[in-house]
């Protein structure tokens, strides 16, 4: 998006992204629908307040909030510090605590594009054998995980991994509004794809990512956690993603594997 926009201007996009018409966005407002047009034509000169409100029911990023303030002449709100600042030395500390706490099973901590903040030593120990030029900086763990001189070899359900890694690849670009997500989606669609079609939808509820070990195929289930009520882009934009043995197998091979030199 153009930095030049005015602030009515990225209201009636994110809404447009939203799929809201004007009177939905005004409905939920409690607005009328002639000022929201007012607004985002600019004949109509919003107060902070009302740019807050209207990117609150809009769900819009902490980053394009402050975007949002700062097309209409105001400060932005949320603070923005590097994850090194003393001032999120707390949230730094939690990270590596969560991280160390879920060993020997991986988890590593993500920016808003996908590239690797932190891991513990479990995550650490598949990035072995991995060729310089994708383990960055900046390592993005979407393009580790797809590109054909990456993991992609080693998972042994790539092509239902994959479909899972671009869907949710979309649905962050979409929320987000973020072009370099939308540039890596394309990027990552560009890679060889597997010869067979994703695996129909079974009795299993959750999709694992199976890897091709020495040993065997391990089986992985994962989840997503974020800061609650974050006031800072920093923190808001941060997820840890932790990964659980699916069989007994995999959590053996796991403890096994974090006691290795």
């Amino acid at each position: 998006m153009n930095d030049s926009q005015t602030a009515g201007a990225l209201l009636r996009q994110w809404r447009q992204r939203r799929r809201l018409s004007q009177l939905d966005l005004a409905c939920e407002a409690e607005i009328s629908t002639r000022h929201l047009s007012f607004v985002e034509t600019g004949r109509a000169q919003p107060s902070r307040d009302m740019l807050l409100h209207l990117a609150e029911q809009l769900d819009m990023p902490l980053r394009e909030r402050n975007r949002l303030l700062g097309a209409a002449g105001y400060a932005p709100l949320y603070s923005q510090h590097d994850l090194a600042d003393p001032a999120l030395a707390p949230a730094r500390q939690a990270i590596e605590q969560l991280l160390k706490a879920h060993e020997p099973y991986p988890a590593l901590a993500i920016d808003r594009q996908w590239n690797l903040l932190a891991a513990n030593a479990a995550a650490n120990a598949f990035l072995t054998g991995m060729p310089a030029f994708l383990l960055g900086p900046p390592l993005n763990v979407m393009r580790l995980s797809l590109h054909p001189e990456g993991l992609a070899p080693r998972i042994a359900n790539l092509a239902q991994w994959r479909a899972h890694l671009l869907i949710r690849l979309q649905r962050d670009a979409e929320i987000s509004g973020d072009g370099a997500l939308f540039t890596l989606l394309d990027e990552l669609r560009g890679y060889p794809a597997p010869a067979e079609v994703p695996a129909p939808a079974s009795d299993a509820v959750l999709v694992p990512l199976q890897l091709h070990s020495e040993q065997g195929v391990l089986s992985l289930i994962s989840t997503i956690t974020v800061f609650g009520t974050p006031n800072d882009v920093t923190l808001a934009e941060l997820a840890l993603e932790t990964f659980f043995p699916a069989d007994a197998f995999t959590a053996e091979y796991l403890r096994t594997l974090i006691k290795s030199p």
